[in-house]
């Protein structure tokens, strides 16, 4: 007996066709838009047309086709199912005696797929699309500057703190102060006016610095005016770039999580993109499901009617996701349940939708 039938095939290609079609189409006007906005500046700065081509709009395609995937996976599946449903396609199939359930099988099949290929953009493929994009924005559209830190508080290793009042952008931290602990017990401290990245030798140097070293019955303290030593840290992790975590893949990006929680900063931005990127793509189901429940039926309005609904319902969804990741980041709740919390609710509507289409 075979698993997927011609009707499972035609309504996979309905479904993959009108979806890629909606964000071919959707992509063009956006590309168009983005041209218009940023025409003078290419001519401005004489940007070359294949760095334009290359750099950036192959890049900016992945990452604009993932962004809408959701919605448009949505607006698919309203499209075409009522569209079926208005010829008596659906009405057809289902006398046939093919159950409600059966009739979900390309619809699933078809959302699986589409869920896989944003999983695979989202983690893999857009992260380094959007480091040349964003690399291309930073020289000729934004002129990008790092943001420097202040008043900063980091564990570089194990027992290892070091404190600055800020770190300019020529890669001196002011007033720094570096702590050795063993367990609870302080060590070893050094106090300094500043400390300067060395580029050459890849080293910093301390300037005009104090050490007191600890043992259980004496001190030793020592002075100079310059220390020239290695350190675990770098000048870029005193620079943030805006949304550079976009440009990390995945692996990448839970790598930066270990290493920022072990200096001590912040990672709730940085969890949040995580759990993004693996709970987006299961949107293509729920979305699926509540669509195929709405259009299934043949109704007065038609088309209008199902469009008008489900759009109201996806772009609920959308900025219900949206918003949850507000508690996340003002901490009222873990990044994970912020995150999960509108793909679980919706989940429970896209069950009730479809038991209510299937009787």
């Amino acid at each position: 007996m075979k698993f997927y039938k011609t009707i499972d095939i035609y309504i996979t290609k309905k479904f993959l066709g009108t979806f890629f079609y909606a964000i071919a189409l959707i992509l063009s006007i956006a590309i168009v838009f983005d041209i218009s906005e940023n025409l003078d500046e290419f001519l401005s700065k004489d940007v070359e047309v294949k760095d334009i081509i290359f750099d950036y709009y192959l890049n900016f395609i992945p990452y604009f086709a993932n962004l809408f995937s959701p919605l448009f996976t949505f607006i698919a599946v309203i499209y075409f199912t009522s569209k079926m449903a208005f010829d008596t396609e659906i009405i057809a199939i289902l006398s046939s005696g093919v159950s409600y359930r059966r009739l979900m099988r390309p619809y699933l099949v078809s959302a699986f797929i589409l869920a896989m290929f944003s999983f695979v953009l989202g983690n893999f493929i857009i992260p380094p699309a959007n480091k040349t994009m964003n690399d291309f924005r930073q020289l000729n559209i934004d002129n990008r500057r790092p943001v420097n830190e202040r008043n900063i508080h980091r564990q570089i290793e194990p027992g290892v703190y070091i404190y600055m009042n800020s770190f300019s952008e020529n890669n001196v931290g002011s007033r720094f102060t570096l702590e050795k602990f063993d367990g609870a017990k302080l060590v070893e401290k050094l106090t300094a006016d500043n400390i300067r990245w060395k580029e050459e030798t890849q080293t910093w140097v301390i300037n005009n610095y104090w050490k007191r070293t600890i043992f259980d019955d004496y001190e030793v303290l020592e002075s100079g005016y310059l220390l020239d030593t290695t350190l675990n840290m770098t000048p870029e992790n005193y620079k943030t770039i805006k949304n550079e975590m976009e440009s990390l893949t995945t692996p990448a990006l839970i790598r930066e999580i270990k290493s920022k929680k072990m200096r001590g900063v912040t990672t709730i931005e940085l969890e949040i993109e995580k759990h993004k990127r693996i709970a987006g793509p299961f949107s293509a189901f729920i979305l699926t499901l509540i669509g195929v429940g709405l259009a299934s039926r043949k109704i007065k309005g038609g088309l209008g009617l199902h469009l008008g609904l489900g759009l109201l319902l996806s772009f609920s969804y959308i900025l219900f996701m949206q918003i949850s990741t507000v508690f996340a980041i003002s901490g009222t709740a873990p990044p994970f349940v912020s995150v999960w919390v509108p793909n679980i609710l919706y989940s429970l509507i896209a069950l009730f939708v479809y038991r209510w289409a299937a009787r």
